[in-house]
């Protein structure tokens, strides 16, 4: 921790306990990316609030900067694997999932996806592992005595530690039905209801009003993803975290022993669904109000007059294209009459026009919050999106991979984006879908209708994420929260073991009524023979 910051930190922490609040240790076990984004946006809160923040972290980490002068502690453990080969890693996983694109077979698809997220499993095993088993690091977790564990859910581990810690632990994830395991996060180990006749299964892209043939369809995801999709070696783990705790478990009976799921998601983007005490809806919590541009670039979207720009990017992972797809997108933003920022960092596309301007990188928040962005052309990542939604912008949707054909699908069904294909897109497809979403005024309605429910609420997402960590961490724990779902057997939870004893009990009374009526009917009869005998 940077010097400067110790006697902040000691006066914030000094007002903290002379105050109603109780200040207390965090750690952190985040993931990379977008995730660490909004990780982080927490961290920074709790911080101001007075409590101790310790983010533990592997040599290998992308974005996570230990040497970074924020009072945020930094507990970095070796890791075998280097910066860059774990950035080569995530980069080869989503281009192989871009290359593939949607249009490919049903099974050809989800069996590469699958791949994907194996390979990405035995990662974030090798780095729990690396964690776990480093005497030096877990004696000094140990002697810290945590108050509370924060865990990105996308990454198992957090909860392996707060079970060797014996501290309690909150989830932080996207919400999401069947992507990589989160079918065991959300249904089975969090115990949340997802009827398919109504709650549309990831990658289905459907919305919550489903034809008969679409309900068919999304019933079969379902069935698809809880029996035959694995994209973690769930055995793998499971046997890990038996050998770890000494005793036979299982990774989502380990996950299932959360006090709180913080659910990065709101009713601006999801379809209403059922919830539980446990869980809240935090959705756009890392948004805020505009800054000012810096100078060149505010002189550059004051240059567009009244025509406006078009912000776009792909987000962090994706910072350059191939040369035909980069010219495709290239020609399409020359022919239109906006200023278009771009986030771009390959070469320069040889159909480049003079209103496009190429940016490494771009305050997308502060852009999306200024007066003259009339549109947003995004991936369809959940920060983006949020972005959006909390200023009020259409946007043109090119998913890639994962959650994005989902969230792109969610806000076309409400009226505020038009999707597109990256892999077959042509030049004339992006610039009809533009020029709809800006001139078309109900796609600017409908994205101003999301932003005013977005920001209708008693409590900012912010504040209700610090407020259920901090409410664990007073009451050690939330226990009472759970549902007694997570103490039963699967038959016992569909009530299997009650039907099958009710209709032991309507057979035992039909055979004793039908032995009786035999009975009886054998009497009748003998009584029968003996009168005709007499």
């Amino acid at each position: 921790m940077s010097m400067k910051w110790t006697p902040v930190l000691l006066l914030i922490q000094l007002m903290c306990h002379f105050n109603s609040g109780i200040c207390g240790k965090v750690l952190v076990w985040p993931t990379e990316y977008s995730h660490w984004i909004n990780i982080k946006t927490i961290l920074d809160e709790l911080l101001q609030r007075g409590h101790e923040v310790t983010v533990l972290t592997s040599s290998a980490s992308i974005l996570i900067n230990p040497n970074t002068t924020s009072g945020i502690n930094f507990e970095v453990y070796p890791s075998s694997i280097s910066k860059q080969q774990l950035e080569r890693l995530f980069l080869g996983w989503i281009q192989e999932w871009i290359q593939l694109g949607p249009k490919d077979t049903f099974w050809k698809f989800h069996s590469v996806v699958q791949k994907v997220f194996r390979r990405y499993s035995d990662t974030i095993e090798h780095f729990c592992r690396e964690v776990v088993f480093n005497k030096k690091v877990m004696m000094k977790l140990h002697e810290s005595k945590f108050d509370v564990i924060l865990a990105d859910a996308i990454g198992p581990c957090g909860e392996l530690l707060a079970e060797l810690l014996k501290v309690p632990f909150v989830y932080t994830l996207r919400f999401s039905l069947g992507y990589t395991y989160e079918k065991y996060m959300e249904k089975y180990s969090g115990g949340l209801l997802f009827p398919p006749s109504y709650v549309p299964v990831i990658f289905s892209e459907l919305s919550d009003q489903m034809t008969f043939i679409e309900r068919v369809k999304n019933m079969l995801y379902m069935i698809y993803f809880d029996f035959w999709f694995e994209s973690f070696n769930e055995k793998r783990w499971n046997q890990f975290y038996s050998e770890i705790l000494g005793r036979p478990t299982t990774l989502s009976e380990t996950m299932a022993k959360a006090d709180f799921w913080l659910i990065r998601t709101y009713w601006d983007l999801e379809f209403p669904r059922p919830s539980l005490p446990n869980v809240d809806f935090v959705g756009g919590l890392h948004c805020r109000p505009a800054n000012p541009l810096p100078k060149e670039m505010e002189d550059f979207v004051q240059s567009s007059g009244e025509n406006g720009v078009v912000v776009f990017s792909l987000g962090s992972m994706v910072g350059t294209l191939n040369e035909e797809r980069a010219n495709v997108i290239a020609s399409a933003l020359a022919q239109i009459p906006q200023k278009v920022l771009w986030r771009f960092d390959g070469k320069k596309p040889d159909t480049l026009g003079p209103n496009t301007r190429l940016y490494k990188w771009i305050p997308q928040r502060d852009l999306l919050g200024h007066s003259k962005t009339k549109a947003f052309i995004t991936h369809g990542g959940t920060n983006g999106i949020y972005e959006a939604i909390y200023h009020g912008i259409p946007m043109v949707g090119i998913p890639l991979f994962a959650d994005q054909y989902d969230n792109i699908s969610h806000m076309k069904f409400k009226g505020a984006a038009i999707r597109l294909d990256f892999n077959t897109m042509s030049s004339t497809d992006l610039l009809e879908a533009l020029n709809k979403v800006i001139k078309d005024p109900s796609y600017k309605e409908n994205a101003m209708r999301l932003s005013r429910i977005h920001h209708d609420r008693p409590v900012k997402p912010l504040d209700r994420a610090v407020f259920w960590i901090e409410f664990v961490m007073r009451h050690k724990g939330a226990k009472h929260l759970r549902i007694a779902a997570h103490d039963l057997s699967w038959f016992q939870y569909y009530s299997l073991d009650v039907v099958g004893f009710l209709l032991a009990c309507v057979a035992t009374v039909i055979f004793i009524i039908t032995k009786c009526c035999l009975f009886c009917c054998q009497m009748f009869a003998k009584t029968g023979k003996k009168k005709k005998g007499e």
